[in-house]
């Protein structure tokens, strides 16, 4: 095992390079954006992989492609970032918050059956933490009610479903490169996808509407736009294409993706190795036949017995590096409690929907609400292994201060 990992290598160097020596050229465009998308869907094995600048762009596209629009409703988990509902909300649809397993912390497939309604459109489940969610469930629920599957897989990847990369299962995959993912440009997403309807429906969305750009094609030609009978855009669109230089970086990072993801494992193994010897730490469940790709590590904190703040606190004095609370339940935020949605309020509202003032309130997922406050999440990108063997002995040190 390397114990000094480079995150950025010379690939990404090299790539980054080449795009520069273009002097961004229009006649260039796209060619580190062709390559990785291509690179991309051979690594997943899957027909169409569609770039964009970020990961909440790419939920906003998908979202679109599966034909949701104003008052249609998509179930969603609440225990996550708040992008997952933002996409929902970019196209003037209903977030509908389903309840999340208590064991695995991801949407609970019985909760989703609960959350159906006539106008329930598509089903966004989010991989949380790295651990794949149950697609196979899902997707059978979806396809005995005519609904699209979106999995938001901005912090799994690579990780396994029965030996298949997560997000291979449904109808579209969505992925980011945000600076703290498994592989990153800084910025920027991809959408995968086998069928062609919606590979052109999301790639159009997010080029501008242009009639010259498809499932395997992002750049309209130079040929076209000099006809001054071209009529270039079918329909509207967002500007949301990856740039060069993004491209590159993510090109680069696929060359070493293997190493990228095992070096989180291994962290997350290190780890676990200490926890469980404390029941009042419980980790991230991880069925049989799932592979966990530990974007982070994820644990339950019985603070009944330890309070989170006091663990967080003594976690630091023993020169922790802090550790990650859960985000807020996304239902539970101000934006929502007090409707300050941009004016989409409106679509929450008859004649599209019927919103209450308790839709969006406490009790709603119970699970969830349950879990959020007890949640401690630990950092697995470390790149000198030193740096990770010095936490665990820190973590060490903590769980028997406080088991005492």
């Amino acid at each position: 095992m390397n114990e000094l990992l480079r995150r950025i290598g010379e690939s990404e160097r090299k790539y980054v390079l080449e795009v520069l020596d273009t002097d961004f050229r229009s006649s260039k465009g796209s060619m580190m954006m062709t390559r990785v998308e291509k690179k991309f869907s051979e690594m997943f094995g899957v027909k169409y992989a569609i770039s964009h600048i970020n990961g909440t762009a790419t939920l906003h596209s998908a979202v679109a492609a599966a034909g949701v629009g104003a008052g249609d409703e998509v179930i969603v988990p609440p225990l996550t970032m708040s992008s997952t509902a933002f996409g929902v909300l970019q196209n003037n649809a209903v977030p509908v918050f389903a309840d999340v397993d208590e064991r695995t912390f991801n949407i609970s497939p019985d909760s989703i059956r609960k959350c159906i309604t006539k106008k329930t459109k598509a089903i966004m489940p989010v991989s949380l933490y790295g651990l794949p969610c149950d697609a196979v469930e899902i997707n059978k629920i979806a396809k005995e009610h005519g609904l699209v599957v979106i999995e938001d897989n901005a912090e799994c990847f690579l990780g396994k479903i029965d030996g298949k990369p997560a997000g291979v299962l449904s109808d579209m995959a969505s992925f980011s490169f945000q600076s703290s993912k498994h592989l990153t440009s800084g910025e920027g997403g991809m959408i995968l996808t086998d069928s062609e309807e919606y590979a052109n429906r999301v790639r159009r969305f997010s080029s501008l509407g242009y009639a010259g750009v498809g499932a395997s094609k992002g750049k309209i030609t130079k040929k076209d736009i000099q006809n001054p009978e071209y009529e270039r855009h079918c329909s509207m669109g967002w500007n949301y294409r990856m740039p060069e230089l993004c491209s590159a970086v993510v090109l680069g990072q696929l060359e070493h993706a293997e190493e990228l993801l095992q070096r989180r494992k291994d962290v997350a193994r290190m780890f676990l190795d200490i926890i469980e010897s404390y029941e009042w730490l419980v980790p991230q469940y991880v069925p049989e036949g799932i592979e966990n790709s530990y974007w982070t590590l994820a644990v339950q904190l019985d603070t009944d017995r330890i309070g989170w703040t006091k663990f967080r606190d003594c976690f630091l004095e023993n020169g922790g590096d802090g550790i990650y609370s859960a985000w807020q339940l996304t239902y539970l935020e101000p934006m929502f409690k007090n409707m300050v949605l941009e004016g989409r309020e409106v679509f929450l509202r008859e004649p599209f929907n019927t919103y209450t003032p308790h839709r969006y309130d406490k009790g709603i997922c119970p699970i969830a609400e349950k879990l959020q406050p007890r949640m401690l999440q630990f950092k697995t990108n470390y790149w000198n292994l030193k740096d990770a063997e010095k936490q665990a002995d820190v973590l060490q040190k903590t769980l028997k201060e406080l088991d005492s």
